[in-house]
This record gives C-alpha cells, sequence and structure tokens, in this order.
C-alpha cells in the first residue's frame, strides 16, 4: 500500500507539476500533494470510517513521563505509530507530524472536527498504551540481566 502510495504521489507530481506556480516553496508544494493523494486513498477505501465523535469517548489521556520516552528509540516510535488503526494514525499523523489544525484535518478528511478530535486522542491513548508496554517489557528484560 505505501509503495502504491508513493508511486502515485511521483506519477500525480510529474503530471501536475505545470501547476506548481513558484509563489511558495516547492516542498509545501510537493507535501500537499502527497497528502492529498494519501487522503483520497483513504477516501476510496472508507478507512476512516471507525471514527467517533469525542463525546463518545469517556476515557481521559494520561500524561507521560517524558524521561520514559527517552528509554524509546524514534524506530520503536514509528513502529508503535504504524500499529495505530488507520483512521488514529491518519489523524495522528496530520495533526502531531504534519502540524494541520482539527479544523483543517476535518474539512481534508471530509468528517466533523470533533472527530478529528476524538481520533487523536484515542491515538494518543493508544500511543501511551503501547509505549508503557515497551516500557514494562525493557524493565522485565533489564531485570533479568
Amino acid at each position: 500500500m505505501i509503495r502504491d502510495l508513493l508511486q502515485d504521489g511521483f506519477i500525480k507530481v510529474f503530471t501536475k507539476i505545470q501547476t506548481y506556480s513558484a509563489t511558495g516553496p516547492f516542498g509545501a508544494w510537493l507535501r500537499r500533494v502527497f497528502v492529498t493523494t494519501a487522503l483520497e486513498y483513504l477516501r476510496k477505501y472508507d478507512a476512516l470510517r471507525s471514527s467517533a465523535p469525542i463525546d463518545e469517548y469517556g476515557e481521559q489521556v494520561e500524561d507521560v513521563d517524558a524521561s520514559v520516552l527517552d528509554r524509546l528509540s524514534a524506530d520503536d516510535l514509528l513502529e508503535c505509530i504504524s500499529r495505530l488503526p488507520t483512521g488514529y494514525r491518519t489523524v495522528f499523523n496530520l495533526y502531531a507530524i504534519e502540524g494541520y489544525t482539527h479544523k483543517e484535518i476535518a474539512a481534508m478528511l471530509h468528517i466533523q472536527e470533533i472527530t478529528s478530535r476524538s481520533q487523536f486522542a484515542r491515538a494518543r491513548k493508544a500511543l501511551q498504551e503501547m509505549v508503557q508496554s515497551l516500557i514494562a517489557q525493557d524493565n522485565v528484560s533489564r531485570n533479568r540481566t
């Protein structure tokens, strides 16, 4: 799937390069093409269907001790993010990594803003649980040695 999206993104770049107006950074235009390509795929396959409004989400997201994150590698964190359900991962990446607002994400994904917020909250909660599990496994392996 990722290779298909990457290929589709490059095809769009090469076929629509004439639409780049050079009024802004090329990297920003390129990023927009790839984000749009990925979002079109998600919409086509209805990958965001499992989203739910935040008022249906009763759990609170707990704070994570920052020192815990120091013991994890970037690869560990990326692996955790990749294991998120598609809707959670999409919103998490758009908000936390790409820097879009929930309002912008809602418009891009054709969902309500509150749904974007709930997906992000659920993604954070799931990531927190995965990180805690990794830390627990690390502690067990340290105690054995």
